[in-house]
């Protein structure tokens, strides 16, 4: 039964590589959909340590930044604005504190920006050829991270927030979500010279490490409040955050990258 909820959770996640494909305004959508229900997980599992997010104004954020085009100029505004409303909450209300309020917003930045740069690479030029870079140094550096832990793990990473990861899976992870994303790189080149072959490499380098650092993050998340997934929205994989967390740190690296290192 087990085996069979995580082939139902695998199929799930199938329409997402449709919607890489597809790209524009659909990729955008479904982006925008993700980010709601990673949001609602976040806000979620708050609840387990008694934290009171207003939900509701987080929600509201999103809708904003999405019909604002995800312009990040126009949204500090709206974010200062927002937090200047946010911080008389706790005054009138004192059901909710300023503790509360804080995890509101990072729930909106957590699930929400940064959860966006998936799209927003994908609208750079050469956006349907670099947006897969994402997914390439993630979950290849997963796989890689995986079986080197498997094979040659012996030394604990992080323990007392994921006990089975390892230093040798860590750095197979590096290794693998480099050589993958070079290799693509390597491919891609005849089809587009948006950027020089080497910064693929490094691409997937920076992947490879922060990838896993936003592994790690939800891991200490879940621990922090006591649950072991965010949800069960993909049978057998956990939640969106379970199944994205690395996701979202690599898509926030490489747009940045993209942004300042390559200019584009």
């Amino acid at each position: 039964m087990k085996s069979n909820n995580r082939y139902l959770g695998a199929a799930m996640i199938a329409p997402f590589i449709i919607f890489i494909f597809l790209g524009g305004i659909y990729l955008k959508c479904f982006i925008f959909a993700l980010s709601l229900m990673a949001m609602w997980e976040f806000y979620n599992a708050l609840k387990a340590k008694e934290f009171k997010p207003v939900a509701i104004a987080g929600y509201a954020l999103l809708i904003l930044y999405y019909l604002i085009n995800n312009n990040f100029e126009k949204m500090m505004y709206i974010l200062v604005a927002a937090t200047f409303i946010l911080l008389i909450i706790p005054v009138i209300n004192l059901k909710y504190t300023f503790i509360d309020i804080s995890l509101t917003l990072l729930g909106f930045m957590y699930g929400g920006i940064l959860f966006s740069t998936v799209y927003l690479v994908n609208a750079k030029p050469s956006g349907a050829f670099l947006v897969w870079l994402i997914f390439i140094g993630s979950w290849l550096s997963d796989t890689a991270a995986y079986y080197s832990g498997r094979f040659f793990g012996k030394h604990k990473l992080c323990p007392k927030v994921s006990p089975k990861k390892t230093v040798e899976g860590s750095i197979g992870g590096l290794i693998g979500a480099t050589i993958f994303s070079g290799i693509y790189g390597i491919i891609i080149s005849r089809y587009t010279n948006v950027m020089p072959v080497i910064h693929y490499f490094l691409i997937g380098a920076l992947c490879g490490i922060f990838g896993q650092f936003g592994d790690l993050v939800a891991s200490s998340i879940k621990r922090y409040v006591g649950i072991k997934d965010y949800s069960n929205l993909i049978p057998g994989h956990g939640g969106i955050l379970d199944r994205f967390d690395s996701i979202i740190f690599s898509a926030t690296v490489i747009f940045y990258y993209l942004t300042f290192i390559v200019k584009i």
